[in-house]
C-alpha cells in the first residue's frame, strides 16, 4: 500500500510539510513542481494519514479525473507521483516546537525524537491532528475479541453477522461496503436522524442492511470471542446475533503541540486567509485543519489549498519567485 520505513533525510530544505494524508503528499509533489527541496513528517507510521488508517478499502467519489477509486489506490498514486519530488520522510515522528530563526528568515522545527529540520517555510497539512476513537460504552474489555473501531480490509468479516453502530458517513460507508461480504449486517443508532451523506442513506436504506433507530448496545457477550449483542430498543431489550462489532462513533481530535505554536485556531482548526497563511509569518495551512469562511473539507478542496499554499509559499521562500507557477504542461 505505502511505505510504512520511515526515510530520512536531508534536515535543511526549502518547505517542511506537516501531515502526510493526502493533502501533505500532494503538496510535497507540487513543491517539487516548483523546484523546492521538500520534507514531510507524520505522526503515523505509513503514508496516507486517515485514508490509510481508516479508509483503504473505501471508494471516494469526489476526487476530479476518478469516477470512482479506492483509498489505497489513491493514496499510492499520491505517494508516486510526490515521489517526483524526491521528498524526505520523517514517519512516526512528531513535530513537538516551533521557532524562527536566522532573523526570521528561516523555521526551525523539533521533531519528538530530538531531531531538527530547517526550512524556509511550513506548510501544516495535519487533517485533524491526531485522532482517537470515542469508546463504545458496553464494549470494554472487547477489543480485538470482535469489536473494532476500523475497517482496514474487507475480508475478515466474511460470512460474518455484523453489527455497526453509528449514524455518520463511516459507519454508512462501512454498511454499504459489508452488505455483500458479510452473513447479515445491521447498523444501530440512537436517534432517527443520521448524519451520513443522503445519497449513501438512500442506497444503504434500499439494500439488505437493517437499520434500527432509537437503539443502544447494552452489553458484548460471548465467551472467548464476540457471540451476541445486546440492544436497548426505544426501552425493549433485543438480542443480535454477531461475531463482529463495529463502533463508528467518531474520533477525538487533538492539534497536540501545534496548539503551543501561536497558530490562530477556532475549534481545533486553524485559520487562514486566501493565500493559505496563517497567523504566523511563513507558516501555511491546507486542508481539513484549515478554516476560513465558506470552507469545506473535501480531499479535493485540500488539493486546491496545497498547490495555492506551495505557490505563495514559494515567494517567502525566494522572494524573486512568482507565485503563478506557469502551467505544468509546459514543464
Amino acid at each position: 500500500m505505502t511505505s510504512a520505513g520511515t526515510v530520512t533525510g536531508p534536515t535543511e530544505v526549502d518547505l517542511l510539510v506537516i501531515g502526510a494524508g493526502p493533502t501533505g503528499l500532494y503538496a510535497a509533489y507540487y513543491a517539487g513542481f516548483r523546484e523546492m527541496r521538500v520534507a514531510v513528517v507524520d505522526s503515523l507510521p505509513e503514508l496516507g494519514g486517515q485514508v490509510t488508517a481508516m479508509y483503504p478499502e473505501k471508494q471516494i467519489l469526489d476526487v476530479a479525473g476518478f469516477p470512482s477509486v479506492k483509498g489505497r489506490d489513491l493514496v499510492a498514486g499520491l505517494v508516486q507521483q510526490a515521489a517526483t519530488a524526491h521528498p524526505s520522510y520523517f514517519l512516526d515522528r512528531t513535530a513537538t516546537s516551533m521557532e524562527h530563526v536566522e532573523g526570521g528568515e528561516r523555521v526551525c522545527v523539533r521533531l519528538d525524537d530530538g531531531q531538527e529540520v530547517v526550512c524556509g517555510a511550513v506548510l501544516v497539512t495535519a487533517g485533524i491532528g491526531k485522532f482517537s476513537p470515542r469508546p463504545l460504552p458496553a464494549g470494554d474489555g472487547w477489543l480485538g475479541r470482535g469489536l473494532e473501531f476500523f475497517v482496514p480490509s474487507f475480508a475478515p468479516y466474511g460470512g460474518k453477522d455484523v453489527v455497526i453502530v453509528g449514524g455518520g458517513d463511516s459507519a454508512f460507508d462501512w454498511a454499504q461496503h459489508l452488505e455483500p461480504v458479510a452473513r447479515s449486517v445491521t447498523l444501530v443508532h440512537r436517534r432517527e436522524a443520521f448524519r451520513a451523506h443522503e445519497r449513501t442513506v438512500r442506497e444503504v436504506t434500499e439494500s439488505r442492511v437493517e437499520i434500527v433507530t432509537r437503539a443502544q448496545v447494552t452489553a458484548l457477550r460471548g465467551e472467548t470471542t464476540l457471540e451476541e449483542v445486546e440492544l436497548d430498543v426505544d426501552g425493549e431489550t433485543r438480542v443480535l446475533p454477531a461475531q463482529a462489532v463495529v463502533a463508528a462513533l467518531g474520533f477525538v481530535a487533538d492539534l497536540g503541540a501545534l496548539q503551543q505554536w501561536g497558530l490562530e485556531t477556532d475549534k481545533r482548526h486553524v485559520l487562514v486567509d486566501t493565500h493559505m497563511r496563517t497567523n504566523l509569518p511563513r507558516v501555511y495551512a491546507a486542508g481539513d485543519i484549515t478554516e476560513y469562511p465558506g470552507k469545506v473539507r473535501l480531499i479535493s478542496v485540500g488539493f486546491g489549498e496545497a498547490a495555492t499554499a506551495v505557490n505563495n509559499a514559494a515567494v517567502d521562500i525566494d522572494p524573486a519567485a512568482h507565485v503563478f507557477p506557469g502551467h505544468s504542461s509546459n514543464a
